[in-house]
């Protein structure tokens, strides 16, 4: 493994952490840390990476030298959260891809955390020409995550075509489309502090005019190179539709930089097709080399072949599991979608590791290639409104774009399957007996209903149907907020938790006993308090006890003392009864 851009001290202390963590697990039977141990074993045995080979020399170049200084690119693969990692990136370039940009990052997390910057910077010197593309909407972060990118790459871009619900919360992507004055602030500066060019990554507005005038708003700002990517922020999901290339050809005639066309782009056809039509210097696609990462290559392989390539790439450059597991349903999403292969489906879904994976595409390449050989004949019992729709029909078994259904389409499944709830919902209540109101009456003569009324009408039908529905539920005696179904006191939880401290109360429906912890709280107290006092007495108890024995002892003693005593003096008293009359006869004796 080559990692260029990670130095030497921080592989080493990477390398230890990851091999300490591969030492905990089990060597022996696959588990959901198996990518992990793997990883660690081959980040252990890989060699200092080279220094990265600086190619800019005296002043950044701009505008169309820009382009012509990164090759002249046409083909382009676009930057894609949690798909265009290295691995991909390098099997992209094998199959005709000129340009590659990393994944969208976030400047803020690229700043603070030195590992996500060290993986998603991670390349080789095979993987250039190389952008790396970042979220903001703050200049002096998007400044300082440029400026820690900028030796490791040729250009940093400016996300501003992100639609998702993310990029909304966040404030980044297409929707800092309306905010010119941050926008101009950020390209300058990063024009002004960079030495590499900065580009931008835009979606159109729906006014032609008002989509010219923001293309050239970045490029007086210091933008060199721009994409466009021909959709509206709106256009997403099951509502994407096609591209505007119309957008794109005015942006290009309004402005003197070099523009890639982002949209459209399923096949080698469209993008000599796009070219023509819309005068850009290249095209870019995300979908499409998904799909078929062959498609600049203008080939439909098996799709087993790409997926043993890129799962070999994977275990040379190492990725988290699941973006592999993205990659393989994408290229194999048509095969696995074949009734027949709903087991392999299921493996790939549960697949924990690398190997696991390549036994799965290498039964299905088993099954299918006397098929692809033409050694047997598939019966393909694909729906048959795919051939009156499409000019030519692959196998399923060939890598190839998926096609979404138009926009108006999907609108009138939606409203058919409105039809369907209002249809049971009307036989609900003519079974009930209920009146039918007036909005029934209404004849069909109104315009149709967009997708977001449409979902919000189906959902409130499902609520009426819904005998468990606290939608029309009572509101809480203190707040706005819904009171407890089984709540005596007619309280949301949080007030009620609140009076229950309060007060010193129980809520058995809410689950609250605060008094009944209280209760054992002082229960528990008396019971210590208690205790203390029974090991108090029973301490007075074994000093009283103490001292009796000791004052018994020494009246013991003193009896014994006075007996011995008088003992001793009853011998002395018949000692001198005996030596008196010796002593009157000698003196008697003297006397005669």
């Amino acid at each position: 493994m080559d990692y260029t851009l990670l130095s030497n001290s921080a592989r080493a202390r990477r390398a230890t952490s990851r091999t300490k963590v591969a030492a905990m697990l089990p060597d022996d039977g696959p588990g959901p840390r198996t990518g992990l141990r793997e990883l660690a074993k081959q980040v252990e045995k890989a060699a200092p990476p080279p220094p990265l080979p600086t190619t800019r020399q005296g002043p950044k170049p701009e505008g169309e030298a820009f382009w012509r200084a990164l090759g002249s690119p046409r083909l382009v693969v676009a930057p894609m959260v949690d798909a265009s990692e290295l691995a991909w990136r390098l099997l992209s370039r094998r199959h005709g891809a000129q340009l590659c940009y990393t994944p969208m990052l976030h400047s803020s997390v690229f700043i603070r955390d030195p590992r996500y910057r060290a993986e998603a910077l991670a390349s080789t010197p095979e993987d250039r020409p190389l952008i790396v593309q970042f979220c903001a909407n703050n200049t002096a972060v998007l400044l300082e995550a440029a400026l820690l990118a900028e030796p490791y790459c040729d250009a940093v871009d400016i996300n501003l075509g992100c639609p998702q619900a993310i990029a909304r919360r966040g404030h980044y992507g297409a929707f800092l489309q309306d905010d010119w004055d941050l926008l101009k602030e950020m390209v300058s500066t990063l024009h002004a502090r960079l030495s590499v060019p900065v580009t931008c990554k835009i979606r159109v507005f729906s006014d032609v005019g008002r989509t010219v005038e923001y293309a050239r708003m970045l490029e007086a700002a210091g933008c060199q190179m721009l994409t466009v990517h021909g959709r509206t922020r709106e256009q997403k999901g099951p509502l994407t539709g096609l591209a505007s290339w119309p957008h794109i050809k005015k942006v290009v005639e309004s402005v003197k930089i070099p523009v890639f066309a982002n949209g459209n782009i399923q096949y080698q056809g469209d993008v000599e097709q796009c070219i023509a039509e819309t005068g850009v210097k290249g095209v870019m696609t995300a979908e499409g080399n998904l799909y078929n990462p062959a498609l600049f290559e203008g080939t439909n392989p098996p799709c087993w072949e790409l997926c043993l390539e890129y799962l070999d790439l994977a275990q040379q450059y190492p990725c988290p599991t699941s973006f592999v597991r993205t990659h393989l349903f994408k290229m194999m999403h048509h095969l696995l979608s074949l009734p027949e292969n709903a087991m392999e489906r299921h493996e790939i879904a549960k697949g924990q590791n690398l190997e696991d994976f390549r036994k799965t595409v290498l039964k299905l390449r088993d099954r299918f290639l006397p098929y692809h050989q033409g050694l047997k004949v598939y019966p393909d019992k694909r729906d048959e409104t795919i051939a009156e729709t499409c000019d030519v029909v692959l196998p399923a078994w060939l890598c190839q774009p998926y096609v979404r259904i138009p926009p108006e389409e999907h609108l009138r499944k939606l409203a058919d399957k409105q039809n369907k709830v209002e249809s049971s919902t009307e036989n609900n209540k003519s079974a009930s007996g209920e009146k039918r109101s007036l909005d029934d009456n209404e004849n069909d003569s109104n315009p149709p209903l967009s997708k977001k009324k449409l979902k919000k009408l189906q959902h409130s039908q499902k609520i009426k149907l819904n005998p468990h529905s606290r939608k029309c539920q009572e509101k809480c005696s203190e707040c706005a907020n819904p009171l407890g179904s089984k709540c005596g006191f007619k309280l949301c939880r949080a007030c009620c938790r609140k009076a229950c401290f309060a007060e010193k109360r129980d809520c058995p429906g809410h689950r609250i006993l605060t008094k009944t912890r209280y209760e054992k709280l002082l229960h528990y107290q008396a019971l210590e308090a208690s205790e203390k006092n029974n090991n108090a007495a029973q301490g007075n108890a074994d000093s009283a006890d103490c001292n009796s024995t000791d004052n018994s002892n020494d009246s013991h003693s003193n009896e014994e003392t006075e007996q011995l005593s008088e003992a001793s003096c009853a011998k002395v008293n018949e000692k001198m009864d005996l030596e008196e009359p010796q002593a009157d006869v000698s003196i008697n004796s003297l006397n005669t």
